[in-house]
C-alpha cells in the first residue's frame, strides 16, 4: 500500500507518510478578517487535541489519502483498512455463516472492539459488542484516513487499547464530481458496481460539501470454486454432513436389547414413493439395505456464498457558516442504509429424545411411520433427521444508519497567546432489522408429525387413530427423499423470523486548547475538554426465537445503557530547541478522568518524548494507560443458545480423569459409570444436544492496558523525499473480558472443588447428562503483543521516463501471549492458525507509482507470512508434516505457505477533466494457503478468494 509522503523540507514523518498541511480533525482553525492572523498552519493529528504548526507528535501516525485509496480498486472503507500492515483478523465479507454483513478493523490482532474508530475526531456508533462497522461509512465522503499505531485512551477514552482509526471526511471543497466503478471477478462472478456523486462549494463566509453514494456488490457461491465447494477440499464426502437431503431415520435398531437405537439407521433411497398399505417402499425395513450413509451424506459448503452480496447507499453533507470572522457554526448529516444477506444449506431439521426434542419425534400414530402399528409395525416413535434443501437458510440485514454533528467552534488571541475552541452535541444511531428464512417452527413441526391418517384420498392431521380432524395442520413427512417436501409441508412448518436491533450514541463535548507560556524550546500548548456520553441499545429477537420455538438457536431479548462524563487535560512541554544535540526536545503529557455509571471511575494517563539531535533524525517515545468499558452485550445480553463442543470430565471415558475428579463427581451424583453422551453418538466430546446459555454480565468491568512505544524517523537530508521510520510497539492487557469454557468450568466445578463455577450447570436427573451451563463474561484473561513497524518511502527525483515512487509498510510482531487467567499457562500465538484467527509474523505492504504526462500506474503488493496450525485430520494426507513429534508424543502439522498478492492500476487523464483507469487485483489468482482448521472453506476469511482475479474499470469525471 502506497501512502503519503511529506513535502516539508526538514520535517520528519510522525508516520510513514504525512503532508505538510493535515486539515484539522475536530474543525479546522477558521481564516482571520486580517491574513496575519489566520492559523490555517495549525494542525490536529490524531493522537493529540493541541493544534500546533509542527504536525508531528510522540505517536506513530499513519495516513492514508484519498489518492492511495483510489489507488486500490476497493468499494468500501473496510478492505482499505483490512489490508494495512498493522490489521490482523477481523469480519468482512467473506464470513457467511456467522457474519452478519458488517466489516470492521482489528489493530494488532487484539480485536476490533479494542480498535476506537473516530470520523472526524469524534466517536461513531458501536455495536452492541462495542465494535464498530465500517460498512455504515460510505468511502464517497473521506478525505483521508488517519491510523494511530498506539494506545490513547488518555485523549479519547474508552476502546483506545490496540489505536485509533481517525477518518476525515472531505470539506472545503469546491466543484463537482462524479465517479464510477465497475468490477467482477474472473469467472465472470462478484460483480461490484458503485457510483459517487460529489458537490461542493465555497462562499465568503462558509462551504457545504454534499454526497450521494451507492455500492452494489454481488455474491459469489462456494460451490463456483474448487477450493471451496467441499467442507474440507480432499476429504470429499467424508466430510459432509450427516443430516443427509433424505429423510433419516435414526432409531431403526432393535429397542429391546438394551441398543439405544443409535447404532442402526435408515436412510431413505432415491425415488422412493412413500409409505403407506398399499405396499409402496418401505425405506428397507424389510430388506438388506444396499446404501450406506456416507453414500448419502450431504455436502453443505456448496449451498453457501463464499463471498456475501451487499447494498449501501448513503447521502451525506458538511456545512460550515461563519458567524463572526472567529466565529464559525458547523453541521454534519449523514443517512447510509446497508442491506446484505448470507446464506447456509437448508436447515437440518431433527426430532426425537435423542436431539432433544421429544415432542418433535414423529408419532406412532403417523400416515408416514414405518413402525405404525396399523401397517405391523411395532409403534415406536421414530427419531429423523432431514436436512430441508428445499429451502435454503437465507439472513437478510437492513442497517440504517444516523449521524448528526452540531457545534461551534472559534479562535481567539488572548495575551499574545492563540487560541481555538469547540462545543458540540454528535448523536450518531444505527437500526437493523434482520429476516431469517428457512427455520422452522417447531409447534407446528410437532404437529405435523403427530397423528394422521389417510382419508379420502388426502393426509390429514388428527387428535388420534380415528380421531378428529385437526384444521389447519398439515401432515409433514421428515422421511421423504432429497427435494421431497412438498411446498404444502414447507409453507406449515417454515417461518420468517424478523429480529430488530439499535444502537445509539449521543454526546455533548467541549474543548479548548491553546498556547501557555515561554520555554527554551518554544511556546508550551496545551488542550483540555469534557464530553458526556450516553450508550445504549437493544437486541429484540422475533417472539418464536425469545421463545425457543423454532428450530434455530433460542435468545432473550437483550436492553441496557450506561452514562459517562470525562475530563482530560494534556500539555505540549519544548524543553530545548536549535542547540547542539537537540534541535528539538519535547516532551507530551495527558491525562484522562471518566465516570461510568455501571462500573464506577477509572484514570488513565501517558507521557511522551520527541527529540532531533540533529535535523535528520527524529527519536520518539510514549508510555500510556488505556482501558475498555465492557459493552452492551457483555453486561445486558440475554441468554441465547450455545451449542457447545466440550468433554465432560465425569465421563468414564475422559481421559484426564483423576481421583479427585471421579470423587467430586460421584459426590454430586454422578455414577462412576457415567458416559457422556453428544450428538455424535456415545462417545466423549462432541457437540452437546442440550443449548447451553450464552449471558451477560452486569457485573463486568473495565479491561486495563500499558501501550509502550520507541522508535525513530530518518530523513536524510542528502537524499531527498526519503523517510525511513521504525517503531517498537509492546501492549499489555489485564482483567481482558474472556468467556471461560464448558471445560474451564467443569475442571473449576469438579478438579477445583470451587462451588461458585460449579452452580453455572446442571445436569439432568434421568441420566446425568448436562442439559444446562450458562457461559457469560469475566474479566480473567492476560494478554501481551509486541512487535515492530518498518516504513520506508521514496519518491525518486525526475527522469526522462517519468516519476516513480517507491513504499514500503511492514509490521512484525515478536509476541502476542495470551493467558486465559494470571495464573494459567501463557499460551503464545505467533506464526500459529487457529479458526478465524490467522496471527501472521509479518505483513508487509509494497507499491511502486510510476507516472508521465497523462499516464499513471501503480503496482502494489501484499504479503502475509507463512503459518503453523495443528492437524485436524491425521493421517488424511492433507497435512504438510504429519509425521511430526514431539517429548509428548505425535504431533502432526499443517504448514500454510507465505502468501503474496499483485494488483494494479492503469489510470489516464483525458483532456476534458476526466480520468478512466483499469486495474486487476489479484493479477495472478493466487490460491490462500490450505488451512485444516479453517470453517468450511478450507481457507481463512483475510485472504482473498481462491482461484480468483477482481478486474474493474473506473471514471471519475470532475466538473
Amino acid at each position: 500500500m502506497m501512502l503519503r509522503t511529506t513535502k516539508l523540507r526538514d520535517a520528519v514523518t510522525l508516520a510513514l507518510f504525512t503532508t505538510a498541511t493535515l486539515a484539522a480533525s475536530t474543525g479546522t482553525a477558521l481564516a482571520q478578517s486580517e491574513p496575519q492572523a489566520t492559523t490555517l498552519d495549525r494542525v490536529e493529528v490524531t493522537g493529540s487535541r493541541i493544534r500546533s504548526v509542527d504536525a508531528e507528535t510522540s505517536q506513530p501516525v499513519q495516513v492514508i489519502d484519498r489518492a492511495t485509496i483510489e489507488k486500490q480498486g476497493l468499494t468500501s472503507v473496510a478492505e482499505v483498512l483490512q489490508r494495512i500492515s498493522s490489521n490482523g483478523a477481523a469480519l468482512n465479507r467473506t464470513f457467511n455463516n456467522g457474519g452478519d454483513g458488517s466489516s470492521e478493523v482489528s489493530l494488532r490482532n487484539l480485536g476490533s472492539a479494542r480498535t476506537l474508530v473516530l470520523v472526524d475526531g469524534r466517536r461513531w456508533v458501536s455495536t452492541l459488542g462495542g465494535s464498530v462497522d465500517l460498512n455504515t461509512i460510505p468511502a464517497a465522503i473521506i478525505e483521508r484516513i488517519e491510523v494511530l499505531k498506539d494506545g490513547a485512551s488518555s485523549i479519547y477514552g474508552s476502546d483506545a487499547i490496540a489505536g485509533v482509526v481517525n477518518i476525515i471526511t472531505r470539506e472545503n471543497y469546491q466543484g463537482a464530481e462524479l465517479r464510477t466503478h465497475y468490477g467482477q471477478f474472473s469467472q465472470g462472478d462478484g460483480e461490484r458496481k458503485s457510483v459517487e456523486l460529489t458537490i461542493g462549494s465555497n462562499g465568503e463566509r462558509g462551504n457545504v460539501v454534499f454526497s450521494l453514494s451507492r455500492v452494489e456488490e454481488e455474491a459469489v457461491m462456494a460451490g463456483d470454486r474448487a477450493f471451496s465447494r467441499d467442507p474440507v477440499r480432499g476429504l470429499g464426502a467424508s466430510q459432509y454432513s450427516g443430516y443427509s437431503s433424505n429423510g433419516k431415520i435414526w432409531n431403526a435398531g432393535p429397542l429391546d436389547d438394551g441398543d439405544d437405537g443409535w447404532s442402526e439407521y435408515l436412510i431413505v433411497p432415491p425415488n422412493a414413493t412413500g409409505i403407506g398399505p398399499a405396499g409402496q417402499q418401505r425405506y428397507g425395513l424389510d430388506q438388506t439395505v444396499p446404501w450406506s450413509a456416507a453414500s448419502y451424506a450431504y455436502n453443505y459448503a456448496k449451498d453457501n456464498y463464499l463471498l456475501t452480496p451487499q447494498t449501501r447507499t448513503s447521502a451525506y453533507t458538511k456545512a460550515r457558516y461563519d458567524l463572526t470572522d472567529t466565529i464559525a457554526v458547523r453541521a454534519e448529516a449523514l443517512y447510509n442504509e446497508r442491506r446484505s444477506q448470507q446464506q447456509l444449506a437448508g436447515f437440518p431439521l431433527t426430532g426425537g429424545a435423542g436431539f432433544g426434542d421429544p415432542d418433535a419425534a414423529m408419532s406412532p400414530d403417523s400416515y408416514f411411520n414405518p413402525y405404525n402399528p396399523a401397517y405391523g409395525g411395532d409403534g415406536r416413535a421414530v427419531e429423523w433427521s432431514h436436512r430441508l434443501t428445499e429451502q435454503a437458510r437465507v439472513y437478510d440485514q437492513n442497517v440504517k444508519t444516523f449521524h448528526t454533528y452540531v457545534g461551534l467552534e472559534g479562535t481567539f488571541d488572548f495575551a499574545d497567546r492563540f487560541f481555538s475552541w469547540d462545543v458540540g452535541y454528535n448523536f450518531n444511531k444505527s437500526d437493523q432489522t434482520d429476516r431469517q428464512i428457512g427455520d422452522a417452527n417447531m409447534l407446528n413441526v410437532a404437529a405435523g408429525v403427530g397423528p394422521s391418517e389417510l382419508r379420502d384420498g388426502r393426509v390429514v392431521c388428527v387428535t388420534g387413530p380415528g380421531g378428529d380432524i385437526i384444521d389447519g395442520c398439515v401432515p409433514f413427512n421428515p422421511l421423504s427423499p432429497a427435494g421431497g417436501v412438498s411446498q404444502e409441508m414447507l409453507d406449515y412448518i417454515l417461518f420468517t423470523a424478523q429480529d430488530v436491533y439499535q444502537n445509539r450514541t449521543e454526546s455533548f463535548t467541549a474543548n479548548m486548547s491553546g498556547d501557555m507560556f515561554t520555554m527554551p524550546g518554544g511556546t508550551a500548548g496545551f488542550a483540555v475538554g469534557i464530553e458526556s456520553r450516553r450508550e445504549s441499545g437493544f437486541d429484540s429477537p422475533d417472539a418464536f426465537v425469545a421463545a425457543g420455538l423454532t428450530s434455530g438457536n433460542g435468545r432473550k431479548p437483550t436492553a441496557g445503557s450506561y452514562d459517562l462524563d470525562e475530563i482530560y487535560a494534556e500539555v505540549l512541554l519544548p524543553l530545548l530547541s536549535d542547540v547542539t544535540g537537540a534541535q528539538l526536545l519535547e516532551l507530551s503529557l495527558a491525562s484522562r478522568y471518566s465516570d461510568y455509571s455501571n462500573f464506577g471511575d477509572t484514570t488513565n494517563s501517558k507521557a511522551g518524548f520527541k527529540w532531533k539531535p540533529i535535523d535528520d533524525l527524529l527519536i520518539r517515545g510514549n508510555w500510556s494507560e488505556g482501558f475498555r468499558a465492557p459493552p452492551i452485550s457483555t453486561l445486558f445480553r440475554g441468554l441465547a443458545d450455545s451449542y457447545t463442543q466440550f468433554g465432560d470430565i465425569c465421563s468414564a471415558d475422559y481421559e484426564g480423569r483423576t481421583g479427585t475428579i471421579a470423587a467430586n463427581c460421584l459426590a454430586d451424583g454422578v455414577p462412576a459409570d457415567f458416559i457422556q453422551r453428544t450428538n455424535t453418538g456415545l462417545g466423549y466430546f462432541g457437540q452437546t444436544i442440550f443449548p447451553f446459555s450464552i449471558g451477560g454480565n452486569p457485573n463486568a468491568g473495565p479491561e486495563t492496558s500499558i501501550s509502550k512505544t520507541a522508535g525513530f524517523v530518518y530523513s536524510p537530508s542528502f537524499i531527498e523525499s526519503l523517510n525511513i521510520t521504525v517503531d517498537w510497539w509492546n501492549i499489555k492487557i489485564e482483567n481482558a473480558l474472556s468467556t471461560p469454557s464448558a471445560a474451564y468450568i467443569l475442571d473449576q466445578c469438579y478438579a477445583q472443588g470451587d462451588q461458585a463455577w460449579c452452580d453455572l450447570f446442571s445436569r439432568r436427573a434421568a441420566d446425568n447428562q448436562i442439559d444446562f451451563m450458562l457461559l457469560a463474561p469475566q474479566n480473567l484473561s492476560v494478554t501481551e503483543v509486541e512487535g515492530w513497524d518498518v516504513n520506508v518511502s521514496y519518491t525518486m527525483p525526475e527522469t526522462n521516463f517519468g516519476n516513480f515512487g517507491f513504499a514500503l509498510d511492514t509490521s512484525y510482531v515478536s509476541k502476542w501471549d495470551s493467558q486465559f487467567t494470571p495464573e494459567s499457562e501463557v499460551s503464545s500465538a505467533v506464526g500459529n492458525y487457529y479458526e478465524s484467527d490467522p496471527n501472521w509474523r509479518l505483513r508487509a505492504n509494497a507499491s511502486l507509482d510510476w507516472s508521465y504526462g497523462d499516464f499513471s500506474a501503480s503496482w502494489m503488493t501484499r504479503y502475509m507470512s507463512g503459518l503453523n496450525e495443528a492437524c485436524a485430520f491425521p493421517g488424511r494426507g492433507l497435512c504438510t508434516d504429519e509425521d511430526r513429534r514431539t517429548a509428548e508424543g505425535p504431533a502432526p502439522r499443517n504448514r500454510l505457505g507465505a502468501t503474496t498478492y499483485h494488483d494494479v492500476q492503469v489510470r489516464y487523464q483525458l483532456p476534458w477533466n476526466g480520468t478512466v483507469k483499469l486495474g486487476a487485483n489479484n493479477v495472478f489468482k493466487k490460491d490462500p494457503p490450505f488451512a485444516t482448521q479453517a470453517f468450511a472453506n478450507s481457507f481463512d476469511y483475510q485472504y482473498d478468494i481462491p482461484d480468483s482475479r477482481y478486474m474493474y474499470m473506473e471514471y471519475v469525471q470532475r466538473f
